[in-house]
């Protein structure tokens, strides 16, 4: 006699607990070298900017502080020393000329610059995102005059006004006006990504739901929309960033930002131009810590993107 071996099939496997998507997305960033080292290289210099009052008096040197007997008076300022004068004294040498702390210099400018840039992006952010959101959920009139008035932000040559309202504004704090400046030109990108989630999410049927259920555009907005076009928001405010601080730099290359003797990197990239050959580092550490912070959040940037919203990175 034969007997027949039960061969009812396996239990599926169980979902671990708490593996949501935000928690999947977590585990997955982990994972990445490249998102490893650019959270450090971004937190360094967040540090570095909060910080910057208590490292320079580490150093010993404010940043207007000058040192008349670190340069040689007779070569044209020129540091003494090798590597622009770098020493226990200045850790990272000093500014041809006046005798400036190049490392108090640098600290107190990623103080200015990424002040500016993340207050800009937060600005950018939140009026980008509300725009959006309304024009999507809403459309109608509402979208038209919305995605014209983003038409028209877009279409103006916002570089030229920057020059021309940091040019002739002359008793205004710098530091204010460069940051609604630069974030009145940058919402409508944000704008159009949100608005385009927003009329993906509008018709789902939690959303329609919460309608039929009688919750107002408001609660429909804040609890069903807006965690849904979270994810993109994310990934593009990190890769907005960058753009933000080059922008920063840009104007005050240009001699348009921040005045003297207020550092930024961009000012300090400009000033060091007549440097070249008698001093390159004067030029080489301002600018390496501009590339560093830019590469840092542009990767970082394109990692969260991938991950949050893997359909905008793929054709």
């Amino acid at each position: 006699m034969t007997t027949t071996a039960n061969t009812a099939p396996p239990a599926p496997a169980a979902v671990p607990e708490g593996s949501g998507p935000w928690r999947l997305a977590r585990a997955d960033l982990r994972r990445r070298t490249a998102v490893k080292v650019s959270l450090a290289v971004v937190a360094l210099f967040l540090l570095m900017a909060a910080g910057a009052p208590l490292l320079s008096s580490l150093a010993g040197w404010s940043p207007e502080e000058f040192d008349k007997t670190a340069v040689d008076p007779y070569l044209g300022g020129r540091p003494l020393g090798p590597l622009g004068g770098i020493s226990a004294d200045h850790w990272l040498g000093v500014e041809p000329v006046t005798g400036r702390d190049l490392f108090a210099r640098v600290v107190h400018g990623a103080q200015v610059s990424l002040l500016i840039a993340l207050t800009a992006t937060a600005i950018v952010v939140l009026a980008g995102t509300a725009a959006g959101i309304t024009a999507g959920y809403f459309g109608g009139r509402t979208d038209a005059v919305l995605s014209r008035l983003m038409d028209l932000t877009m279409s103006f040559p916002s570089l030229i006004f920057m020059i021309a309202m940091m040019s002739v504004a002359k008793d205004v704090n710098r530091i204010l006006l460069m940051t609604a400046v630069i974030g009145l030109f940058g919402w409508p990108g944000v704008a159009r990504v949100v608005r385009g989630q927003t009329l993906s999410l509008r018709h789902r049927e939690y959303v329609d739901a919460a309608r039929v259920g009688g919750s107002g555009p408001w609660r429909i907005l804040t609890r069903d929309i807006l965690p849904g076009v979270a994810g993109p928001v994310i990934a593009y405010t990190t890769l907005i960033v960058p753009g933000m601080i080059a922008t920063e730099a840009a104007l005050s290359y240009l001699g348009v930002g921040v005045r003297p003797p207020t550092p930024s990197w961009g000012q300090m990239i400009a000033e060091s131009v007549a440097f070249y050959d008698t001093d390159p580092m004067y030029f080489v550490i301002p600018s390496t810590c501009l590339f560093l912070t830019v590469l840092a959040f542009t990767l970082l940037g394109d990692a969260l993107r991938d991950v949050l919203d893997p359909r905008s990175g793929r054709t």
